[in-house]
């Protein structure tokens, strides 16, 4: 049928009509907040790139989870910043460690929100890589056991999910033997498959002060002209026992998205990172657009290119607007 018995408008006429007609959902549960937990009572401090997030102590981070839980939020996935950081990350691994008691506190403070545990040396370094260094080099092999570790500590303490972000090769297998061996074989692993060697982490690194001290992380993150790449990290990482995987950042990545989705048929997570956060927020901050409809639509360009989760910090705010009737 051809113009004018064929009129696409007619279903884009009244809300409840776009509505009825609407490809893509988007809920609350979707949404899993990032939080930065650090040590101390009563912590509160702003993250001056990031607006309206902050670095949490435990205490104050427990209460977030309760506020998140109670909008519907699907989960929370945590940072640490350790007391003291050293060559090798001691804390990451340390079974008394931030995480692990940020851990404990959320699990009793919202006992059925999803908590993730983000699984990187980075913020835990002295020199800010994601690994043990030889030289100035990050050793790969030598820093998988120590990945291992820090997933065993999470998952003990009440991690539902491990999601190691380093991007060292093997890790994820590592990970899986660690976790079966000592009693979690059913914690999921949601491994960042597809993480890039992004300009879009400057405000998350100001956040978990975990920025590198020389050089940079793209020797072992991917280059962003790479697709087919991902693919092959996404095929490796699901052989070596991946429940769930992650492409990061995600606005500038959404065929990479679409590609793993259509490729794979797998649970797909994407993280809409800091500097996608900051951009939006500065912008509205200075009239130059609607934040709250960017954020959504954002979100849901995102759930369109194929991720089933989105970890945003966008998560909580946006929450209690999803499920309103458009205006």
């Amino acid at each position: 049928m051809t113009y004018p018995q064929t009129r696409l408008r007619r279903l884009r006429a009244t809300p409840a009509l776009r509505a009825l007609a609407r490809e893509t959902s988007l809920t609350a549960a979707d949404l899993v907040q990032p939080l930065f937990v650090c040590h101390g009572e009563k912590v509160r401090r702003p993250v001056a790139s990031m607006p309206g997030q902050a670095q949490l102590s435990v205490d104050e981070a427990a209460r977030e989870a309760e506020a998140l839980a109670k909008a519907g939020v699907g989960g929370v996935i945590l940072f640490g910043l350790p007391a003291t950081k050293d060559p090798e990350g001691r804390e990451a691994y340390d079974e008394k460690g931030i995480i692990p008691k940020a851990l404990r506190a959320l699990r009793e403070a919202a006992p059925d929100l999803l908590l993730w545990a983000d699984v990187c040396l980075c913020e835990y370094t002295d020199h800010g890589h994601c690994g043990i260094l030889n030289g100035d080099q990050v050793d790969n092999d030598r820093t998988l056991p120590l990945l291992a570790r820090a997933s065993v500590a999470y998952a003990a303490a009440g991690a539902d999910l491990i999601a190691p972000s380093d991007m060292m090769d093997g890790r994820v297998g590592a990970i899986r033997r660690a976790l079966d061996e000592a009693g979690h074989a059913g914690t999921p692993i949601v491994a960042y498959s597809a993480k890039y060697a992004s300009a879009f982490y400057g405000p998350f690194r100001e956040a978990a002060e975990s920025a590198p001290k020389f050089g940079n992380r793209r020797g072992y993150q991917m280059d962003p002209a790479n697709s087919d790449e991902a693919l092959r990290e996404v095929a490796l990482d699901l052989e070596e026992g991946a429940d769930m995987v992650m492409v990061k950042p995600a606005l500038p990545y959404l065929d990479v998205i679409r590609r793993v989705k259509d490729r794979f048929g797998v649970p797909v997570a994407a993280y809409s990172v800091s500097g996608e956060f900051a951009m939006i927020r500065a912008a509205a901050e200075n009239g130059w657009l609607d934040g709250e409809r960017a954020a959504l639509e954002t979100l849901t360009s995102i759930r369109r290119a194929g991720a089933d989760v989105i970890l945003t910090y966008f998560a909580k705010e946006i929450a209690p607007v999803l499920g309103r009737v458009e205006a």
